[in-house]
């Protein structure tokens, strides 16, 4: 989710604009790691106990989806040399494909490269100019951008309000689409989907509902967000998922009915021109998607964590929970410069705990973003909380102690 990043700046404004994010404490920076994917990683150097990763499920170092990769790439090779519909489509994307769907209980998959470029492609080929998309304040960046460039016009409810959106669809002109997360990114909440349901049904309008943080994750086999609120999905609504997080590999996939994954293969540019995914990544995708279907324990155990976690840090003074039951578990803590003080002091105490900041963020909704794996032990939730304990009253040299 992005709020956006203001007016466009030439390059003689370059450097002031860069010294002004600095002086809010708006920088960011890349970090380095040199250790796989985990709770515990090497990171600039530096041994740390991460609790940022999307890495749900702990399968991104996973040794049967090493394996899977492994086997794929003696088989196929590494990459996949051209797109879908040139002779980029291998085997191990249409069994991954099929299964996907076969577990969805939906016609047809599509695999994109990357779930942006899934966001890019359903929006733009669905609606254009002349339709209208409405969609929740808080999506996620691509979300925006797919609006954006498909030239649709794009209309923003308030988040998760009904009545809002229902006022929206009846001022809507051309085909309609409602455009939501299913869980919020920065948030961690879930989207009211029964009544999502409900009204697109009522105006004929597409639902396309981004799950990258819900496959894997929520329903008792991790279906999503229509498993989780025991629905099931109508032939105007599509599910775009990735693998790179709970999944643990990389790409993503757009899920629904046969008619509007057939018009997807036609017309979504962001499938169309770009190379496939490596056949291996597809291997060890479907790798991933038996463990995610059949180990309903990683599930439990990160609902366990998440209650554990949301009890011990409700008597921390100055650190305000949000309305998530998901492993997304951000703490708001007001301003920017409060947030990467208590980040960088978790950080000298060995977690790795990122402060969000805007435009990622609405101004003064600055948070810790705290996630939770299912490789996360219960010592290391015990260590988190001793940590937030004593980073609440932190000094900052502008202002003194926050």
């Amino acid at each position: 989710m992005d709020y956006g990043e203001g007016d466009a700046i030439t390059k003689h404004d370059w450097t002031q604009w860069l010294d002004e994010r600095a002086a809010a404490g708006l920088t960011r920076r890349l970090r380095v790691a040199a250790s796989p994917q985990g709770p515990r990683m090497r990171v600039d150097g530096r041994e740390r106990l991460a609790f940022c990763s999307n890495d749900y499920l702990g399968l991104a170092n996973d040794p049967r989806l090493a394996a899977a990769m492994r086997e794929g790439i003696d088989r196929y090779g590494v990459g996949a040399g051209s797109a879908h519909l040139i002779n980029g489509h291998f085997e191990s994307h249409q069994r991954l494909e099929d299964e996907l769907a076969s577990w969805l209980d939906v016609d047809a998959a599509r695999l994109f490269s990357t779930g942006y470029m899934a966001n890019l492609g359903v929006v733009g080929a669905l609606v254009g100019r002349g339709d209208t998309v409405i969609a929740d304040r808080l999506n996620h960046a691509s979300l925006i951008d797919a609006v954006q460039l498909s030239g649709a016009r794009l209309s923003r409810y308030r988040h998760n309000d009904l009545a809002d959106l229902e006022a929206r669809l009846e001022r809507a002109r051309g085909e309609r689409m409602i455009l939501t997360d299913g869980v919020f990114s920065m948030d961690g909440d879930v989207a009211p989907l029964a009544e999502l349901v409900e009204l697109a049904e009522r105006f004929d309008a597409w639902l396309v509902i981004d799950e990258a943080h819900a496959f894997g994750v929520l329903g008792a086999q991790g279906r999503g967000s229509f498993e989780a609120a025991g629905l099931v999905p109508g032939e105007r609504v599509l599910r775009v998922g990735t693998l790179g997080k709970a999944f643990g590999t990389a790409g993503a996939f757009v899920a629904g009915a046969a008619e509007p994954l057939a018009v997807l293969l036609q017309r979504a540019r962001t499938y169309l021109f770009t190379t496939a995914q490596p056949p291996a990544v597809a291997e060890a995708s479907r790798a991933a998607l038996a463990i995610v279907r059949d180990e309903g324990w990683r599930r439990d155990h990160l609902a366990d964590l998440v209650s554990v976690f949301r009890e011990g840090v409700a008597g921390i003074e100055g650190l305000e929970r949000m309305p998530s039951s998901t492993p997304i578990q951000p703490l708001k803590v007001g301003e920017a410069d409060r947030a990467l003080a208590m980040a960088e002091r978790l950080d000298a105490a060995g977690l790795l705990v990122p402060a969000i900041r805007p435009p990622t963020v609405p101004e003064g909704g600055a948070r810790l973003r705290i996630t939770f794996s299912a490789a996360h032990e219960r010592a290391d939730l015990d260590n988190l909380l001793s940590a937030l304990r004593k980073c609440t009253n932190v000094w900052w040299p502008t202002r003194g102690f926050l």
